[in-house]
């Protein structure tokens, strides 16, 4: 890292990386993620399809063609740089629904040099709050729809603008040059993008990204794995602020010059006549939501589907079997996180093994090893631990050297590596439930119930046990009209587990709790009260 080649002139955010000794080890080892010195990313992704094709789709308009968005994009920057007085390397938060405004802002922050911070709309005052001190943020960009809880955040200085509305100093109609807007020639490690993990418990962490990140995302999980065209129509419920949601509707189809139906709702039922409607050819959605989508898929044509990708939690086997047999589909299962922008473990097409998460990206390496970084052997498990182009770098905080450990990111899943090299997902390191000696791993006894035909969702944790040390606690959502007869639940899973994995008690609900990005959130379960309905 060369500090004499950034192109930030608030330097803030280069200033609180962690010290180089506390990086992963990073590895550029495909000649595609040779970059140059000089990088902007938004411009790289901007750079090429022709003016005339569709790259931004809603269900309701004519779609935004490239040169619509190049635009658009170019005028925000001039805005941004002129009437909002921001500089190379000034945060801008961005917050709203998943909408073409949205992207083209966070392209013209990225373009103007600035930093991006995505938040989810649906984040409270407090949160927002807590996220614009941490990155000391002065300047936000809001959809008018989402503005008056980033308002009652009283975060001291933030100038805040709007797009999406009526107003004249609305950014959708305020006047601004209408020439080309040259993009600032940022250094490839100069950070491009704050992304906040989603704080389900504790403060939330900043993750830091440069602009060869964004691309490196691409280059590796997209182009090996996914492997879209151009006139491919990208889809997906993650939202912009989950960067799950930036990768698979933003950055992976505007690398290939393809499109994406941005959708403000994206539940399942909503997927499905969007699929339909829209001729999606590729998905980006949680296994919940391939779950919830198997008992209306036969009323919609997806014969357009061509990818199915799953990630944000583990993608349990008899769901891909499901969706396999209900639509002919091969789900494409993965592992990303926050931490590492995007997918790094994952396998496609004839390489895919239903229970397994897949195989290294190529241009990532994996390994599972002990809490001392001593590598297992394989069937064995232990921590994963990957590393690759890209890698943790926490803004200004002390877990990073919880995360990266010896060069490696230890992303806090406990897998097993199978001897031929696939990777097995066994749990969250810290979700392993130990019962009178037994290890059980919640996700398995996940697996087991969802084979049974009347279980929708399921959830597993362990409950403190005077005697046992904990006891294996679990958690169901039933369909429409099904009984909720705990006893025969419990007989099914000893015919599929043995005994001693079988849950002690199991808890109906009307849904699982979850945050807003869709991750289950298991620490509420565990609350000596869970948040039951009715009890078994």
């Amino acid at each position: 890292m060369n500090p004499r080649a950034t192109a930030h002139v608030d330097t803030f955010a280069r200033d609180h990386l962690p010290p180089p000794g506390q990086w992963p080890e990073l590895r550029f080892d495909l000649p595609e993620l040779d970059y140059p010195e000089r990088l902007n990313c938004a411009a790289e992704l901007l750079h090429g399809p022709p003016d005339d094709r569709p790259v931004f789709r809603t269900p309701a308009g004519a779609p935004w063609t490239y040169g619509e968005l190049r635009a658009r994009v170019d005028r925000l920057a001039h805005l941004l740089t002129g009437d909002l007085g921001v500089v190379p390397g000034n945060r801008v938060l961005l917050r709203g629904p998943t909408t073409p405004w949205l992207a083209a802002c966070w392209l013209a922050v990225l373009k103007a040099g600035g930093v991006a911070v995505t938040v989810l709309a649906q984040q409270r005052p407090h949160e927002l709050g807590t996220i614009c001190s941490i990155a000391e943020i002065r300047h936000a960009l809001c959809d008018v729809r989402a503005v008056d809880d980033l308002a009652k955040a009283e975060v001291r200085g933030l100038r805040i603008a709007t797009y999406g509305g009526d107003s004249p100093d609305d950014l959708t109609h305020r006047p601004a040059p209408g020439t080309p807007y040259e993009a600032v020639p940022t250094a490839a490690d100069d950070v491009a993008l704050i992304a906040f993990t989603s704080g389900t418990t504790g403060r939330p962490k900043g993750c830091m990204h440069f602009h060869r990140d964004v691309l490196a995302i691409a280059d590796t999980f997209s182009r090996h794995v996914l492997r879209p065209v151009e006139d491919d129509v990208f889809a997906g419920s993650p939202p912009l602020g989950f960067t799950f949601g930036l990768g698979g509707l933003v950055v992976f189809p505007m690398r290939v010059g393809a499109s994406a139906l941005l959708l403000e709702q994206a539940r399942p039922e909503q997927l499905l006549a969007a699929v339909a409607e829209h001729r999606v050819s590729v998905l980006f959605t949680a296994p919940t939501a391939y779950r919830a989508m198997l008992g209306e898929a036969g009323a919609h044509d997806l014969s357009s589907l061509r990818r199915c990708v799953s990630a944000g939690e583990n993608l349990p086997a008899a769901t891909w079997s499901a969706w396999h047999e209900r639509t002919g589909l091969r789900i494409i299962n993965g592992i990303g996180a926050t931490e590492l922008l995007h997918i790094f473990v994952s396998a496609a097409d004839e390489r895919i093994r239903p229970g397994t998460t897949g195989v290294p990206v190529p241009g990532w390496q994996a390994r599972v090893q002990d809490a001392d970084g001593v590598p297992v052997p394989d069937g064995e498990p232990g921590l994963l631990a990957v590393r690759g182009p890209v890698g943790c770098r926490y803004l200004a905080d002390p877990r990073q050297r919880e995360y990266v450990r010896g060069g490696w990111n230890i992303t806090g899943d406990t897998y097993v590596r199978d001897p031929d090299g696939y990777f097995r997902y066994v749990a969250r390191a810290d979700d392993m439930i130990i019962s009178a000696g037994y290890n059980i791993a919640g996700p398995e006894v996940e697996d087991a119930l969802l084979r049974h035909p009347d279980v929708v969702e399921a959830a597993v944790v362990g409950r403190p046990d005077e005697a046992r040390g904990q006891v294996v606690v679990a958690y169901a959502v039933l369909g429409k009209g099904a009984a909720r007869d705990a006893e025969a639940l419990r007989a099914f899973v000893k015919t599929e587990l043995a005994p001693y994995k079988c849950p002690r008690e199991i808890v109906f609900l009307d849904a699982l709790p979850r945050t807003a990005t869709g991750k289950l959130q298991r620490f509420r379960l565990r609350a000596p009260t869970g948040t039951g309905d009715d009890q078994g």
